[in-house]
């Protein structure tokens, strides 16, 4: 007897919406990623306190007009609603009652057992969905990656990648794209 191949369901992201608005992951920490419901992975005191000085760090640079959104909903395009660790947007919170903001200024991850999925999967998500600047906060070597330059690139997961990627340590200075005069130490990001 032969078996038929499996199917899977891709969900779009007003499917997705529907379904929390009617509570159906009430408590579940799940994100829609390029089509698929993702689990999220439990967080370690090491990377929630991280998220917590990078929050910090972010909203005393910033100047007003400017929101760091911690752990929300990013509607990205048609297939994908990520909730980045953080994301810098432009306005005021009331200007987010009616839809997630579409296109962040910034998005960061904080990576410790997640590294390889925000380098891949997460990367070629926020490339695609138009974000420019994208950083990883990475635990596992105390440095920040800096993603940049967004790009098609068919051999990357869903078909997008950056152009740029550096490294940088922990006594480097980085600069958000859209506000080139704010100025972060990146050991300031390093708890």
């Amino acid at each position: 007897m032969a078996q038929a191949p499996l199917t899977t369901r891709r969900w779009t992201r007003a499917e997705y919406d529907r379904l929390v608005d009617l509570g159906v992951f009430q408590g579940e920490p799940v994100e829609l990623i390029d089509g698929r419901l993702v689990v999220a992975e439990p967080q370690g005191s090491y990377h929630a306190s991280t998220i917590g000085v990078v929050g910090d760090v972010l909203r005393s640079a910033l100047p007003s007009g400017w929101l760091v959104r911690i752990q929300m909903p990013v509607a990205l395009d048609d297939e994908s609603e990520p909730e980045p660790d953080l994301a810098v947007v432009p306005g005021a919170w009331a200007d987010y009652r009616a839809n997630h903001p579409i296109r962040p200024a910034l998005v960061v991850e904080v990576a410790e057992t997640s590294l390889a999925f925000d380098r891949g999967e997460k990367a070629a998500l926020y490339a695609r969905g138009g974000v420019k600047d994208y950083w990883i906060v990475n635990l596992v070597d105390r440095t920040l990656e800096v993603f940049r330059n967004p790009r098609m690139d068919p051999a990357a997961p869903a078909g997008w990648s950056y152009r740029t990627t550096r490294r940088l340590e922990t006594r480097a200075v980085v600069r958000l794209l859209v506000l080139p005069s704010v100025r972060i130490v990146v050991g300031d990001l390093l708890p």
